[in-house]
């Protein structure tokens, strides 16, 4: 059988945004009025892709180890799910929750 199959990106962001949740330390995806899909935003050029995740850390949390995690949690997410390795995983932190 010919022919072809793609996921779009709208579903690669749900995934990316997924994935993203399940880290400890992620209070929230941020939205904004720039074109994300929920806090995410998916770049396809020449056949790579590449994800902005725009999160919220809890207090306390480190920035530079919920980075790196939010990071590996996508890839592993887009490998499985979509079958797909991205060129780039960026995480933007917006916002930090407030002290308990």
């Amino acid at each position: 059988m010919e022919g072809t199959a793609s996921i779009s990106s709208d579903i690669l962001a749900r995934y990316a945004a997924d994935a993203a949740r399940e880290v400890d330390g992620v209070r929230a995806l941020v939205e904004s009025l720039v074109h994300r899909h929920r806090g995410v935003r998916v770049v396809e050029d020449e056949g790579a892709v590449r994800l902005e995740l725009h999160v919220a850390l809890e207090w306390g949390a480190s920035a530079p180890d919920v980075g790196r995690a939010v990071q590996e949690r996508v890839r592993d997410y887009l490998a499985r799910m979509a079958d797909l390795e991205p060129a780039a995983v960026d995480v933007v932190v917006d916002e930090i929750g407030a002290p308990r």
